[in-house]
């Protein structure tokens, strides 16, 4: 017998900004934002309560990757039936991957878009399947993929439901299809929505003086992950780039490929090590491996190399930072500085242009997020100039020492 309770006051929990958000029914809500805005929280919370009051219906959450599922919608919607009070009404496993309600067998199912046809013969055993939830659907770069999981999302429901599949993502950039179909466009069956940090009234002192900083230091990127607007990459640098996952091993087979491993260093920006197949014949850089990461050491550095099986590759680092080269080289990494000179990050960037640019977008996710906003400056007028700006830079400066090593003979110089 289903368990009689009442839910805590929603509205308190949630906070404000999302009213409308909660309550629409249209068979599709899509919400964009800035980081911190709470989105993924809220819509956590939102999927419980719907489940508590349609208990004929079931969700179903879905990401890109399913080994990306447990530490985001898994957590967050486990956070969720906590805040409400309800941890004895489900039972929460990770094999399988799964929430059940107790009382009504309700289901939440979780699933990776990289598990084709586990998304398109998604069933329950009782009652419908009503709410899906795409967490980071920035990720999903082919609308195809989106419209099986739309369309296996079918079938009549019990008097008073509805369907809805939400989405929910940070707008890295304006070339996304999500942005046309959603967004571009008026159809009275989406609900569209774009939240910042600044609804989310549970930030501290230090959460808020991270984005104002960001405002000042880099409104760039501000724009994306303040404001959650679209990251509009104007003065594009590189365009003929293309995202999929493609088999790493298969393109190791390609004859006269050629293996670059490289290093931009940073400590509050982040530390961008890039790993590149370069395919000189058919003009393809693969880019198929990345660790990103702030505030850690150059010993903390070395190790991550090692634990990613590059331990034993020649590092091409950013010459400007010859001590850091050093303390790497004492941790037995084959450390060695870029190509320098007054017109070397020109000539290297005019070198890679001539070639297609294919990103592993599973391994490579912050890769992809800079190379489609990767552009040149402005000046005090606005008007574009021949110098790369800072932001988004980090893994585009470590790809192009790298590749700059592999393509340019040893006697090269930029000067």
């Amino acid at each position: 017998m289903l368990m009689k309770r009442e839910l805590l006051d929603f509205k308190q929990l949630i906070g404000h900004g999302y009213g409308d958000f909660v309550n629409t029914k249209k068979r599709y809500r899509v919400c964009k934002g800035s980081r911190g805005s709470k989105k993924s929280k809220t819509t956590a919370l939102d999927i419980i309560r719907k489940l508590k009051k349609y208990p004929l219906s079931n969700a179903l959450c879905v990401r890109r990757y399913s080994n990306t599922l447990r530490d985001s919608v898994y957590s967050d919607l486990k956070w969720a039936i906590s805040k409400l009070k309800m941890e004895d009404e489900w039972v929460c496993t990770v094999s399988p991957m799964q929430m059940v309600n107790v009382y009504t067998d309700q289901k939440i199912l979780f699933r990776g878009l990289d598990d084709g046809l586990k998304i398109t013969s998604i069933s329950v055993e009782h009652g419908v399947l009503c709410f899906v939830w795409i967490e980071e659907a920035y990720e999903i770069s082919n609308e195809d993929d989106f419209n099986k999981l739309d369309m296996s999302i079918r079938g009549e429901v019990p008097d008073g439901y509805f369907k809805q599949i939400t989405l929910t993502f940070n707008p890295w950039s304006a070339t996304s299809w999500i942005k046309a179909r959603f967004f571009d466009t008026e159809d009275n069956d989406t609900f569209t929505k774009t939240t910042t940090w600044e609804c989310n009234e549970w930030l501290d002192e230090s959460d808020r003086n991270i984005f104002l900083k960001m405002k000042k230091n880099n409104p760039r990127r501000y724009r994306i992950e303040g404001e959650g607007e679209w990251g509009i990459a104007e003065g594009l640098i590189y365009t003929n780039v293309r995202f999929e996952s493609f088999d790493v091993d298969e393109v190791r087979k390609i004859p006269g490929i050629k293996a670059a491993f490289n290093l931009d260093f940073g400590f509050t920006d982040p530390n961008a090590f890039v790993c590149e197949m370069v395919d000189n014949t058919n003009m393809k850089i693969y880019v198929f491996d990345e660790w990103y990461r702030t505030g850690v050491t150059n010993k903390i550095i070395a190790q991550a190399i090692i634990d990613k099986g590059y331990g034993g590759q020649r590092i091409i680092c950013d010459s400007a930072e010859p001590k850091s080269i050093a303390e790497l080289q004492e941790e037995g990494i084959k450390a060695e500085p870029s190509r320098k000179g007054k017109d070397s990050v020109n000539h290297g960037i005019q070198l890679i242009q001539n070639y297609e640019i294919v990103v592993h977008e599973k391994n490579c996710p912050e890769f992809k997020k800079e190379i489609q906003n990767y552009c040149w400056a402005k000046d005090k007028n606005g008007k574009l100039t021949d110098k790369p700006d800072h932001e988004f830079s980090h893994g585009m400066d470590s790809m192009r020492y790298g590749v700059s090593k592999v393509l340019l003979p040893d006697v090269f110089s930029f000067e």
